[in-house]
């Protein structure tokens, strides 16, 4: 049991590693903006396994993910799987922020303001 426990977190990391290669246009604009303390000197990280979910991005010492929905939180059913992922990162004791890909693109100032309020700072 324990060594599939270890190969199954294996397997995440590497999917992990896959996806943040593979981001929206949305994720990598919100990255050039979070990366290396950027914003506010806080330090975000990008495409993190929190038990059986990979995170878009993740604020360590607030709690805080932020996600970044793109066509397919739109399809059917895929709200009811949001809620259920949700629920869970959230009993595990993470607040969650959720934009839209469009969103991260077309007013990403407006995105950066919103977690910037959330987490009580002035935008930048």
């Amino acid at each position: 049991m324990l060594r599939n426990a270890i190969h199954t977190i294996s397997d995440k990391k590497r999917f992990a590693r896959h996806l943040r290669t593979q981001q929206t246009n949305g994720e990598k604009a919100l990255w050039r903006k979070l990366r290396a303390n950027r914003f506010h000197d806080l330090k975000f990280r990008r495409q993190v396994p929190i038990g059986p979910y990979i995170v878009d991005f993740l604020l360590v010492q607030k709690n805080l993910i932020i996600e970044i929905d793109g066509d397919s939180h739109y399809e059917p059913g895929a709200k009811e799987k949001d809620a259920q992922r949700e629920a869970y990162l959230r009993k595990q004791g993470f607040d969650v922020l959720r934009f839209s890909n469009d969103a991260a693109l077309q007013s990403l100032d407006w995105v950066l303001t919103e977690i910037a309020q959330y987490l009580h700072c002035t935008s930048k």
